[in-house]
């Protein structure tokens, strides 16, 4: 007697998951595609997930998930970790003990619907300034060149109207040198297109390991089935050969074409435009859904975009210098310097140099970063307010100062040199100096104000 199937760990039981939780809120009346989905997922920055129920000229019944892991608190849901501080540890120990996930025999739950043609989902106009809509939260699957191995990793798509009349292709953004460019470049050498598959809608464990920047030749699917416990279910598509998460609401197969370039530019994680590119094209050959499928769409500079790329970093930060300073406490990638630029790391100071020692490791770790700032054990990494008191006592622009010229930097920064990936990059050490008397620093206290509830005062 056969029994019934159960469920891979996919994005329907994310969302079962926060709503328990009172995480996510439901929008029944109609919106649109163009400008309105943004503007509410917008003004929810940092609140809850988003599900729209009804999305306008949208013939398949597509509903639309976003600000999906707008939070600290879903991110460590979707890790698995108890709290917010046990995150880096979960992702850690996932990259370290990253292991295969099993393949199904039967076909993937996207296989219940078939398309060939993109309108039929429902794609989003974000910024007035956009060339056009953007699925903003697909994972591009490739065969790694060298090893055989899968690649896993984040990339925005634009669609590019045919003269068929029919959506086929979009442009793809590929950033110069990571994973999935070095594979496109491969097969370019040889004059052919690149065989890929990519996925719109899966949990999210899955885009957080497709998000970290594992090195060349680890397939990050390995790291994803980590932090779910050894449950992921990949499944094999006739195609492309590719392997992807079978419980995916939504899976396209085709090919990037090695002589095909489109002129696009996007809002990036510092919600400002990037300069104008041409980019290579992504031909559509197969789309699968699942009935009643959810797209997932990530809003770009924004909470969820911002913890989805930073947060992976802030692991690997973490679990780096962690290794090689024992004295380093944690290390937060701030919100001002939008997930991506600015470090701020807690240590317990042992010697003088260690603040200098640690900005160059972490600048190492990191090459995006432009600014690290130092702080004791007694400053809070996460409020930029103790660490502006931090550098306002503890800090001499003479003396703590490290500024680093003409180096490799983000291709994000627009007041950088963009056309040569080259900036200037500041470390501040706002520890206590070991030459002061240490009782001058010393934060006041008063006992017991922990245990004082101000209601019972002046409620």
């Amino acid at each position: 007697m056969g029994g019934r199937r159960t469920a891979p760990p996919d994005l329907r039981g994310y969302l079962s998951a926060i709503e328990r939780a009172g995480q996510v809120k439901h929008v029944t009346r109609p919106v649109s595609t163009k400008y309105e989905i943004a503007g509410v997922t917008a003004l929810a920055d940092g609140g809850p997930a988003i599900l729209f129920e009804n999305v306008r000229g949208n013939g398949r019944g597509f509903r639309l998930v976003s600000n999906l892991v707008g939070t600290r608190q879903r991110f460590a849901a979707a890790v698995g970790a108890r709290t917010e501080r046990a995150i880096h540890d979960k992702v850690i120990s996932a990259i370290s003990k990253a292991r295969r996930p099993k393949v199904s025999r039967r076909a993937g739950l996207f296989e219940e619907n078939h398309a060939r043609d993109l309108s039929v989902l429902p794609i989003v106009t974000h910024f007035e300034k956009e060339p056009g809509p953007f699925v903003t939260s697909s994972v591009i699957y490739a065969e790694n060149p060298e090893t055989g191995a899968q690649n896993s990793s984040f990339h925005r798509l634009m669609p590019v109207a045919g003269d068929s009349g029919k959506t086929t292709r979009c442009s793809v953004r590929m950033v110069e040198g990571r994973h999935l460019h070095r594979c496109f470049e491969a097969a370019k050498k040889l004059g052919q297109d690149l065989k890929v598959a990519i996925t719109i809608g899966v949990h999210p464990a899955i885009s957080i390991a497709s998000a970290y920047q594992a090195e060349w030749g680890r397939d990050e699917m390995h790291i994803a089935n980590s932090i779910l416990g050894g449950k992921l279910e990949l499944a094999r598509l006739e195609w492309s050969g590719m392997y992807v998460p079978s419980g995916a609401e939504i899976v396209l197969e085709g090919r990037i074409l090695h002589d095909v370039t489109h002129r696009e530019w996007m809002v990036e994680m510092l919600q400002t435009y990037d300069h104008k590119r041409r980019q290579p094209v992504f031909e559509l050959e197969r789309l699968h859904y699942r009935n009643d499928p959810i797209f997932h769409d990530v809003l770009s500079g924004y909470a969820e975009h911002r913890l989805l790329m930073g947060m992976p970093i802030e692991s690997k930060l973490n679990g780096e210098l962690g290794a090689a300073f024992p004295q380093v406490r944690r290390v937060s990638m701030t919100n001002g310097g939008c997930s991506w630029l600015h470090a701020v790391v807690q240590i317990s100071k042992r010697r003088s140099d260690d603040p200098a020692r640690i900005i160059k490791r972490t600048f190492a770790a990191h090459r995006s970063l432009k600014q690290v700032t130092v702080v004791d054990e007694d400053i809070d990494p996460d409020s930029a307010e103790s660490v502006e008191y931090a550098m306002a006592t503890r800090f001499q622009a003479d003396k703590d100062l490290i500024i680093v010229r003409n180096v490799r930097g983000s291709s994000l920064d627009p007041s950088s040199d963009q056309k040569n990936l080259k900036t200037a990059k500041m470390g501040v050490d706002a520890t206590i100096p070991r030459s002061k008397r240490p009782e001058g620093f010393e934060i006041a206290k008063i006992p017991g104000i922990e245990k004082i509830r101000l209601e019972r005062y002046i409620g």
